[in-house]
């Protein structure tokens, strides 16, 4: 049962060295930021086209 645990915990330690090198090493690229105003999809020359 010892080895079965030693053995798990070993392969997490690599598991996560192995993520966090390939976390450095990954291009990081910008993300896009989105505005929190929401874009209306109704014609904006139509009073009635949303139910204003």
């Amino acid at each position: 049962m010892k080895i079965a645990i030693r053995t798990l915990a070993v392969a997490l330690a690599l598991t996560g060295a192995v993520a966090s090198a390939h976390t450095r090493t990954a291009d990081v690229k910008p993300t896009r930021t989105t505005s929190i105003i929401p874009v209306p999809a109704c014609p904006p020359d139509d009073p009635n086209a949303c139910g204003l």
